[in-house]
């Protein structure tokens, strides 16, 4: 990492935002950490909703606890990614309401409407405070709230007739209000009256600004930005603004966990507006580079770093793909030693007698947590680096604890390093990295005649192989199409592997594609995470592949079924997946889904359809 050029390249965590992971019905001034955070005062059950998140389950499900009373159910709306204007309607213990809020040359407003009325009319609480250890209070003034630190002061005012009731969850100073009819507020009287008509005029001039396409992938889009937007905040522990995998991940996990792909896939999609949060998270993710030189499979704001294991190096392609966007360069040149040095690290650290395999060093705990404890150096931390973390593909496979490594060539794998070493070549030549392009390309050449020896004339697909015996692994799944991802193919292989297992519906084909293990598989029934169920970063990579060749009803029938899967939850439920249910195409719904139902890779499926509509 270059730091002279990394500091240009990230802006600082300004204005206001929906900065708190904690609640999406909370809005932040930054650099001051002002908060003014809005909730719901029900007399239905004599609770209050301070923190609301979107898709949480019930408790029991991956996706946290339960609120006080139900579970809220938060159906986002746009949101720009500077904050400028924000929209969700939420239903919490019978209340409905709309919440719209806008900036306006500096000022935060809010319409807060209702949607539906109750026995006796629930509240809207308005509290204030400052985040995160910053300087100054909050107190409340008459019928304000004022946030003072000493050099900044807001006052928090609204048009409606305050409730004075003192029996609340809220611990600091707050406003409530009577949703008998709409709420505005404003941190500026002057315009309190006006505060209708501003938000108007920010939600017209956001919408116009968007990136602009088709109607249907005006949709598609705008599906992936909104979660994206959603589920960017701001890290208060490295000061930074970053889009972790998703709010709920984040609140269990300490205030945000990153994972390696999903945050350069992260970094991909934001790029298609906005080059700042692009290069914040593809800086973000390559920061988290341990001593070893490998960007780790996971970080969490507690400290924990998965300092044995790595995920699938796709950094550099993604990089690649920035810089191809913004048509300069300055990204690849802050990063590419890191991404070069994690280069090397597979080579050196997951090479088996000239295959690459999946595996998992020891190291001292950082923080004591079961995954540097009991989990590091197995089989099972092995496939947690390869990002999939239960397939069945690794169920028979053994590992070797001297090697670190799980007995198994892995195609997967080979593929992605492949396509790494010659994204990384390209990155060389275009910043004058002359030096290493031998190095990189000699290495992308020694891999794929590897990788060439696994081709299986009989089955017609490149296939893993056990290392322990030699044997053919026969369970497949989509990481069998990577190799398109890499170039390695020739063109009659590439058309048996399309014709003979991609469009095959005992194997992969069907109205919800692509399935995580082949659907003949004795496991693909359990649809449990990576035992059948689908995942956009599957779909999204083997996409890229097929762009490689000359394959084009492969290609549609991707980018439509992909479309599909991303708008029939979206348009019922306001999700994006992190995954999918390979017969019904359902995110929901499994006692044991195990699917967050916004996690921003979902928005892969969208961002499939955005790019084949460019230019290649």
């Amino acid at each position: 990492m270059k730091p002279a050029i990394r500091e240009t390249l990230l802006k600082p965590a300004t204005g206001w935002n929906t900065w708190n992971v904690r609640s999406v019905l909370s809005h932040v001034l930054m650099p001051e950490r002002f908060a003014i955070n809005l909730g719901i005062k029900s007399y239905h059950s004599g609770s209050c909703l301070r923190e609301a998140l979107i898709g949480r389950k019930k408790a029991g499900n991956k996706g946290g606890t339960s609120g006080p009373s139900e579970i809220e159910d938060v159906k986002p709306g746009p949101h720009a990614y500077d904050g400028s204007f924000t929209s969700l309607e939420i239903e919490w213990d019978g209340v409905r309401l709309r919440v719209e809020a806008a900036v306006d040359g500096g000022d935060w407003l809010a319409v807060v409407t209702p949607l539906n009325t109750q026995v006796k009319t629930a509240c809207l609480t308005i509290e204030a405070g400052v985040l995160w250890g910053g300087s100054g209070f909050a107190r409340r003034d008459g019928n304000a709230l004022v946030v003072d630190n000493g050099q900044t002061s807001l006052s928090v005012v609204t048009s409606s007739v305050l409730r004075d009731e003192p029996v609340t969850e809220i611990l600091g100073p707050y406003l409530m209000v009577p949703l008998h009819s709409k709420v505005c507020m404003a941190t500026n009287r002057d315009k309190l009256s006006d505060t209708e008509a501003i938000v108007a005029a920010r939600k017209t001039a956001f919408l116009a600004s968007r990136r602009q396409v088709d109607a249907k992938r005006q949709e598609l889009y705008d599906a992936m930005q909104i979660c994206l937007a959603w589920d960017t905040i701001y890290d208060p522990f490295s000061d930074r603004v970053i889009s972790p995998v998703s709010r709920i991940w984040s609140c269990d996990n300490g205030g945000w966990v990153m994972f390696d792909w999903d945050t350069y896939f992260a970094a991909w999609m934001a790029g298609l507006e906005s080059r700042d949060l692009a290069y914040a998270n593809a800086i973000a993710i390559t920061d988290m580079v341990t001593d070893r030189g490998f960007i780790p499979c996971m970080t969490r704001a507690n400290g924990l770093k998965t300092e044995d294991r790595s995920q699938p190096p796709v950094g550099a392609m993604t990089v690649k793909a920035l810089c191809d966007m913004f048509k300069e360069n300055v990204l690849a040149e802050a990063l590419f030693d890191t991404l070069l040095g994690w280069n090397r690290w597979w080579a050196g650290n997951r090479d088996w007698d000239g295959y690459l395999c999946w595996g998992s060093n020891p190291y001292e705990p950082n923080v004591g947590h079961i995954l540097e404890t009991v989990v590091c150096n197995t089989k099972f931390a092995s496939m947690l680096e390869s990002g999939l973390d239960n397939s069945p593909m690794y169920k028979e496979v053994g590992y070797d604890k001297e090697r670190n490594l799980m007995a198994l060539a892995d195609v997967g794998l080979m593929s992605f390093y492949i396509a790494d070493c010659k994204a990384l070549a390209e990155l060389a030549g275009r910043i004058g990295r002359c030096e290493v392009v031998e190095e990189l390309t000699r290495r992308a050449e020694k891999y794929t005649r590897s990788l060439q020896t696994l081709w299986c004339d009989k089955t017609g697909l490149f296939l893993n192989k056990r290392m322990d015996n030699g044997a053919f692994e026969h369970r497949l799944s989509p990481t069998h199409f990577y190799p398109l991802l890499a170039g390695v193919p020739s063109p009659e292989q590439a058309g048996r592997m399309i014709n003979e297992h991609f469009f095959n519906p005992d194997e992969f084909w069907g109205e919800w594609i692509l399935p995580s293990i082949a659907r003949n598989d004795p496991m693909y029934p359990e649809q449990n995470y990576w035992r059948g169920r689908i995942w956009a970063p599957q779909n999204f990579l083997v996409y890229l592949g097929l762009r490689n060749y000359d394959l084009p009803e492969a290609r549609k029938a991707l980018v439509e079924k992909s479309e599909a899967l991303l708008l029939k939850e979206w348009r019922e439920f306001g999700h994006v997946h992190e995954n999918y249910n390979g017969d019904t195409g359902a995110g929901c719904g499994a006692e044991k889904d195990n699917s967050d139902p916004f996690y921003h890779w979902g928005g892969l499926l969208a961002l499939i359809s955005i790019m084949d509509d460019e230019p290649q």
